[in-house]
C-alpha cells in the first residue's frame, strides 16, 4: 500500500452498496475498507492514521446509527473527515450532521461523479486537518523546550511589556531578561514579536478547547504555511 494513496472506510449495512463503493472506489485509485456496520469498524484496528483518507457513512444503521458513530469517533480524537449517506435524509438530519463537521451529506441514489466529488472534498479537509495538527505539533514541541523561567518571560513578551517592566515584574535585571526573551525567540523560531504573539496565541486556543466540538482551531491567517516553513 502506497503511503500516498488515500484509504476510503465505508461503513453501510447495505452489502450491495459496499460492493458498488469499492469497485468504484478503488477504479479510481484509492484503497478502500468496507464495514457492515459502526461496531465492526469500532472493532477493527484503525487504518494507518499517517496515510490520508475519509470515512462515507451510512446515516442509519442497526444499534449505531452514522451520526452516532461521528460522535464517537471524534471524542476519540480521530479527525477523520466525514461523508454521509442516507436514502431516508431529512433536513433536519442533514442540518445535524454538517453542524456535527462532515463534509457533504448524499441522498441515495447518488451519481458516481457526486461521491467522487464529495471524497474529494472530505480529501481536501483531510489535508487541511493533517497540516494543522503538524504545525500545532511542531509548536508543542518547541514551547516544551523552554524553562520554566522563559515560560514566565514568554507570557509577559507576548502581552506587550518592556524588558525593564518584565524584569521588575519578576525581580531580576533588565539583562537577564534580554538574555531570556532571546532565548525564547530562538527556541520558538520566531522572527518577530509579532510572530511570538500569534504561536503562543495560537497554543493558548488549542490548550483551551477552541474550536467546534473542541476540534484544533485553524492557525491565524498566513500563519499555518510560515510555520511549515522554518520546519
Amino acid at each position: 500500500m502506497s503511503q500516498d494513496t488515500p484509504i476510503i472506510t465505508v461503513v453501510d449495512d447495505d452489502d450491495s452498496v459496499r460492493r458498488a463503493l469499492s469497485r468504484l472506489l478503488t477504479a479510481s485509485g484509492y484503497t478502500v475498507r468496507t464495514f457492515a456496520s459502526a461496531r465492526e469498524l469500532l472493532a477493527d484496528p484503525p487504518a494507518d492514521p499517517t496515510i490520508p483518507g475519509c470515512l462515507l457513512l451510512d446515516v442509519r444503521m442497526p444499534e449505531l446509527d452514522g451520526l452516532a458513530l461521528q460522535s464517537i469517533l471524534k471524542g476519540a480524537g480521530t479527525g477523520t473527515a466525514v461523508v454521509f449517506m442516507t436514502g431516508h435524509g431529512d433536513v433536519q438530519t442533514g442540518v445535524k450532521a454538517m453542524k456535527s463537521g462532515a463534509v457533504d451529506f448524499l441522498l441515495k441514489p447518488f451519481s458516481d461523479e457526486e461521491l467522487l466529488d464529495a471524497v474529494s472534498r472530505a480529501l481536501s479537509v483531510d489535508a487541511e486537518t493533517r497540516a494543522e495538527r503538524r504545525d500545532l505539533d511542531e509548536l508543542t514541541r518547541r514551547a516544551a523546550k523552554l524553562t520554566p523561567r522563559e515560560r514566565e518571560v514568554c507570557a509577559l513578551v507576548v502581552t506587550g511589556r518592556l524588558n525593564k517592566q518584565i524584569a521588575a515584574a519578576l525581580g531580576t535585571s533588565e539583562k537577564t531578561i534580554k538574555v531570556h526573551r532571546a532565548r525564547v525567540m530562538a527556541k520558538m523560531r520566531a522572527t518577530s514579536l509579532a510572530d511570538l504573539v500569534r504561536m503562543m496565541e495560537y497554543l493558548d486556543r488549542v490548550r483551551a478547547g477552541a474550536g467546534p466540538g473542541g476540534a484544533t482551531p485553524a492557525p491565524p491567517g498566513g500563519f499555518s504555511g510560515d510555520l511549515r516553513a522554518t520546519v
